[in-house]
Protein backbone atom coordinates (compact mmCIF):
# COMPACT_ATOMS: atom_id res chain seq x y z
CA UNK A 1 0.00 0.00 0.00
CA UNK A 2 1.47 3.33 -1.01
CA UNK A 3 -1.15 5.73 0.36
CA UNK A 4 -0.73 7.17 3.84
CA UNK A 5 -3.22 6.56 6.65
CA UNK A 6 -3.70 9.61 8.88
CA UNK A 7 -5.03 8.15 12.11
CA UNK A 8 -6.73 10.84 14.21
CA UNK A 9 -6.89 10.31 17.94
CA UNK A 10 -7.94 12.55 20.80
CA UNK A 11 -10.18 12.70 23.82
CA UNK A 12 -13.93 12.79 23.48
CA UNK A 13 -14.76 16.48 23.08
CA UNK A 14 -11.45 17.35 21.39
CA UNK A 15 -13.29 18.09 18.15
CA UNK A 16 -12.23 15.22 15.87
CA UNK A 17 -15.66 14.90 14.27
CA UNK A 18 -15.88 18.65 13.63
CA UNK A 19 -12.39 18.70 12.09
CA UNK A 20 -13.21 15.76 9.83
CA UNK A 21 -16.49 17.33 8.73
CA UNK A 22 -14.70 20.60 7.98
CA UNK A 23 -12.16 18.70 5.89
CA UNK A 24 -14.86 16.78 4.00
CA UNK A 25 -16.37 20.10 2.91
CA UNK A 26 -13.04 21.46 1.62
CA UNK A 27 -11.20 18.46 0.16
CA UNK A 28 -10.44 18.75 -3.56
CA UNK A 29 -9.08 16.17 -6.06
CA UNK A 30 -5.56 17.60 -5.80
CA UNK A 31 -5.48 16.65 -2.10
CA UNK A 32 -5.50 12.95 -3.09
CA UNK A 33 -7.25 12.12 0.18
CA UNK A 34 -10.53 10.68 1.43
CA UNK A 35 -12.08 10.90 4.90
CA UNK A 36 -13.38 7.44 5.79
CA UNK A 37 -16.71 7.03 7.56
CA UNK A 38 -16.87 4.77 10.58
CA UNK A 39 -19.41 1.96 10.89
CA UNK A 40 -20.85 2.07 14.43
CA UNK A 41 -23.60 0.26 16.30
CA UNK A 42 -24.56 3.62 17.84
CA UNK A 43 -27.73 5.21 16.40
CA UNK A 44 -27.13 7.79 13.67
CA UNK A 45 -28.64 10.64 15.70
CA UNK A 46 -26.39 10.03 18.75
CA UNK A 47 -22.97 11.58 19.21
CA UNK A 48 -22.86 14.09 16.38
CA UNK A 49 -20.56 12.00 14.15
CA UNK A 50 -21.28 11.51 10.44
CA UNK A 51 -21.12 7.71 10.70
CA UNK A 52 -22.90 4.72 9.19
CA UNK A 53 -25.20 3.04 11.70
CA UNK A 54 -25.31 -0.75 11.78
CA UNK A 55 -27.30 -3.02 14.05
CA UNK A 56 -25.27 -5.42 16.20
CA UNK A 57 -26.25 -8.31 13.92
CA UNK A 58 -25.29 -6.47 10.75
CA UNK A 59 -21.99 -5.38 12.28
CA UNK A 60 -21.20 -8.97 13.29
CA UNK A 61 -22.14 -10.26 9.84
CA UNK A 62 -19.84 -7.74 8.14
CA UNK A 63 -17.04 -8.50 10.59
CA UNK A 64 -17.37 -12.26 9.99
CA UNK A 65 -17.25 -11.70 6.22
CA UNK A 66 -14.05 -9.62 6.46
CA UNK A 67 -15.65 -6.29 5.54
CA UNK A 68 -13.66 -4.27 8.10
CA UNK A 69 -10.04 -3.23 7.79
CA UNK A 70 -10.10 -2.32 11.50
CA UNK A 71 -12.59 -2.87 14.30
CA UNK A 72 -12.82 -2.29 18.04
CA UNK A 73 -15.30 -2.09 20.88
CA UNK A 74 -15.52 0.98 23.10
CA UNK A 75 -18.02 2.59 25.51
CA UNK A 76 -20.70 0.02 24.70
CA UNK A 77 -20.49 0.22 20.90
CA UNK A 78 -18.74 -1.64 18.08
CA UNK A 79 -16.70 0.47 15.66
CA UNK A 80 -15.37 -0.49 12.25
CA UNK A 81 -13.37 1.04 9.42
CA UNK A 82 -14.48 -0.49 6.13
CA UNK A 83 -12.12 -2.59 4.03
CA UNK A 84 -12.58 -0.05 1.21
CA UNK A 85 -9.78 1.98 2.81
CA UNK A 86 -7.32 -0.76 1.79
CA UNK A 87 -8.37 -0.32 -1.84
CA UNK A 88 -7.93 3.45 -1.59
CA UNK A 89 -4.50 3.14 0.00
CA UNK A 90 -3.45 0.62 -2.68
CA UNK A 91 -4.35 3.24 -5.32
CA UNK A 92 -2.03 5.81 -3.68
CA UNK A 93 -4.93 7.72 -2.12
CA UNK A 94 -4.29 9.01 1.39
CA UNK A 95 -7.01 8.32 3.95
CA UNK A 96 -7.96 10.10 7.18
CA UNK A 97 -9.82 8.14 9.85
CA UNK A 98 -11.18 8.83 13.32
CA UNK A 99 -9.32 6.11 15.18
CA UNK A 100 -9.30 4.66 18.66
CA UNK A 101 -6.39 5.40 21.00
CA UNK A 102 -6.65 1.86 22.39
CA UNK A 103 -6.44 0.35 18.87
CA UNK A 104 -3.49 2.50 17.71
CA UNK A 105 -0.74 -0.07 18.32
CA UNK A 106 -2.65 -2.76 16.39
CA UNK A 107 -3.27 -0.33 13.53
CA UNK A 108 0.41 0.70 13.44
CA UNK A 109 1.44 -2.96 13.15
CA UNK A 110 -0.97 -3.46 10.22
CA UNK A 111 -0.28 -0.20 8.35
CA UNK A 112 3.40 0.77 7.95
CA UNK A 113 2.32 4.05 6.29
CA UNK A 114 0.18 5.04 9.30
CA UNK A 115 0.75 8.54 10.69
CA UNK A 116 -0.73 9.11 14.16
CA UNK A 117 -2.27 12.57 14.55
CA UNK A 118 -3.31 13.81 17.99
CA UNK A 119 -6.10 16.39 18.15
CA UNK A 120 -4.95 18.21 21.27
CA UNK A 121 -7.04 20.37 23.58
CA UNK A 122 -6.05 21.80 26.95
CA UNK A 123 -7.68 20.10 29.94
CA UNK A 124 -9.59 23.22 30.99
CA UNK A 125 -11.14 23.72 27.54
CA UNK A 126 -11.89 20.00 27.22
CA UNK A 127 -13.59 20.03 30.62
CA UNK A 128 -15.80 22.98 29.58
CA UNK A 129 -16.72 21.34 26.27
CA UNK A 130 -17.68 18.08 27.95
CA UNK A 131 -19.71 19.86 30.63
CA UNK A 132 -21.51 21.89 27.96
CA UNK A 133 -22.28 18.73 26.00
CA UNK A 134 -24.08 17.39 29.07
CA UNK A 135 -23.80 13.67 28.30
CA UNK A 136 -21.75 12.74 31.38
CA UNK A 137 -21.56 13.61 35.07
CA UNK A 138 -18.70 15.74 36.36
CA UNK A 139 -17.15 12.64 37.94
CA UNK A 140 -17.24 10.79 34.59
CA UNK A 141 -15.68 13.81 32.87
CA UNK A 142 -12.86 13.98 35.41
CA UNK A 143 -12.20 10.25 34.86
CA UNK A 144 -12.11 10.88 31.09
CA UNK A 145 -9.58 13.69 31.56
CA UNK A 146 -7.36 11.45 33.71
CA UNK A 147 -7.53 8.69 31.10
CA UNK A 148 -6.72 11.17 28.34
CA UNK A 149 -3.63 12.45 30.18
CA UNK A 150 -2.42 8.88 30.77
CA UNK A 151 -2.89 7.92 27.11
CA UNK A 152 -1.18 11.09 25.83
CA UNK A 153 1.83 10.25 28.03
CA UNK A 154 2.14 6.83 26.37
CA UNK A 155 1.69 7.87 22.72
CA UNK A 156 4.40 6.91 20.21
CA UNK A 157 7.20 9.18 19.06
CA UNK A 158 6.72 10.94 15.74
CA UNK A 159 3.16 11.86 16.61
CA UNK A 160 1.84 14.91 14.77
CA UNK A 161 -0.27 17.28 16.89
CA UNK A 162 -3.13 19.47 15.72
CA UNK A 163 -3.99 22.19 18.24
CA UNK A 164 -7.78 22.52 18.49
CA UNK A 165 -7.97 24.93 21.42
CA UNK A 166 -9.25 27.97 19.56
CA UNK A 167 -11.38 28.55 16.48
CA UNK A 168 -12.54 25.38 14.71
CA UNK A 169 -11.49 26.84 11.36
CA UNK A 170 -7.90 27.08 12.59
CA UNK A 171 -7.95 23.36 13.40
CA UNK A 172 -9.47 22.50 10.01
CA UNK A 173 -6.82 24.66 8.29
CA UNK A 174 -4.05 22.84 10.19
CA UNK A 175 -5.43 19.41 9.24
CA UNK A 176 -5.83 20.45 5.59
CA UNK A 177 -2.27 21.79 5.56
CA UNK A 178 -1.07 18.40 6.81
CA UNK A 179 -3.13 16.61 4.15
CA UNK A 180 -1.73 18.89 1.44
CA UNK A 181 1.84 18.26 2.59
CA UNK A 182 1.29 14.52 2.06
CA UNK A 183 -0.59 14.70 -1.23
CA UNK A 184 0.92 12.51 -3.95
CA UNK A 185 3.24 14.75 -6.01
CA UNK A 186 1.35 14.12 -9.24
CA UNK A 187 -1.85 15.48 -7.66
CA UNK A 188 -0.45 18.69 -6.19
CA UNK A 189 -2.01 21.74 -7.86
CA UNK A 190 0.04 23.47 -10.49
CA UNK A 191 0.18 27.22 -9.89
CA UNK A 192 0.67 29.52 -12.81
CA UNK A 193 3.65 31.86 -12.64
CA UNK A 194 3.75 35.34 -14.11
Amino acid sequence: MSGKLLYLIGASGSGKDSLLEGCRQRLQPHHGCFVAHRYITRAANVGGENHIHLSEDEFDMRANMGMFAMQWYSHGYSYGIGSEVDSWLAKDVNVVINGSRDYLQIAMASYPNLIPVLVDVDDEILYKRLMKRGRESEEEILRRLDRHRHIVDTLPEGLITIDNNSDLQDGVDALLKLIESMAPHSLKPVRATH
